[in-house]
């Protein structure tokens, strides 16, 4: 490989029947409603970014949020919920991207744009970290729902649990009103763009009491039309992209979160 820090043999076979016998369980309902916030959130030191030129750009989108400062470092563990695994996560990732297809993505570097950022416009998709931390402003939730409406594709990561999913259902109630979330099944094209996903089986690489389900809205509320939005929900996708030149997870398990990571972008470049 070219890209010497991320030691994927491949992505070669899936799981088999990890996590056999664990049923998926019914769409938590919400225990909140989202609120807009009134102010924006607090300003960053810029990242560093490619300029826009028309390839495939990996970006990463920064919210706002409520509940947690910035005054932590970001991948490894640390900073506010949107930065989770940066840059290393994004870095590997474009790595493999680029070895196992022939999309021609940037590999120059990735971005970071904040949620009410016209220039997200500029991306067809879009990587959310930690939705369950996100307090929506008004700018964000326009600038979202225009994204999305047309043709933007947002990949929502990293988040679990009864309190968080309220929150993101109740947000995207506001962003995408009369949308609802279903429960995707391995015949979801989506899981079928690219690589050929065995199981949708993939255990979470951290907080294993919580059983994975992948959500989706799709446009229309049309389960054949196109999916406007993917929630790893109750799983942490970015978490093995970003340790998997480490040696902290199973080398198999790293591999199906990359497949799952190259389908999302095939399918989304395609519709």
């Amino acid at each position: 490989m070219r890209a010497p820090r991320v030691t994927v043999p491949l992505l070669l076979a899936g799981l088999g029947a990890l996590a056999a016998g664990v049923g998926l369980p019914a769409v938590p309902g919400p225990e909140s409603s989202a609120t807009v916030a009134e102010t924006p959130h607090a300003t960053l030191q810029e990242f560093p970014s490619v300029p826009y030129d028309g390839t495939y750009t990996f970006v990463r989108v920064r919210f706002n949020t409520g509940r947690r400062g910035f005054g932590r470092g970001l991948g490894r563990g640390g900073g506010p919920g949107w930065a989770h695994d940066y840059p290393y996560a994004d870095d590997n990732f474009i790595k493999i991207l680029d070895e196992v297809t022939l999309l021609g993505p940037n590999t120059d570097g990735t971005n970071v744009i904040d949620a009410e950022d016209p220039d997200l416009h500029n991306y067809p998709i879009a990587y959310v970290s930690e939705p369950g931390e996100w307090a929506p402003t008004q700018a964000e939730v326009d600038n979202l729902a225009s994204y999305l409406g047309k043709g933007g594709f947002l990949i929502l990561d990293d988040f679990r649990g009864n309190r968080e999913w309220a929150q993101v259902e109740a947000i995207f109630n506001v962003i995408l009103p009369g949308h609802t979330f279903s429960i995707l099944e391995l015949e979801e094209p989506i899981f079928n763009s690219f690589f050929q996903i065995e199981t949708l089986d993939l255990p979470p690489p951290t907080f294993q009491q919580y059983t994975p389900i992948f959500l989706g809205i799709h446009e229309g509320n049309d389960p054949e039309g196109r999916l406007m939005v993917i929630a790893n929900f109750n799983n942490d996708i970015g978490d093995y992209w970003e340790y998997s030149d480490m040696g902290y997870y199973p080398i198999d398990l790293s591999n199906e979160a990359y497949k799952f990571g190259v389908n999302y972008v095939i399918y989304a470049m395609n519709r």
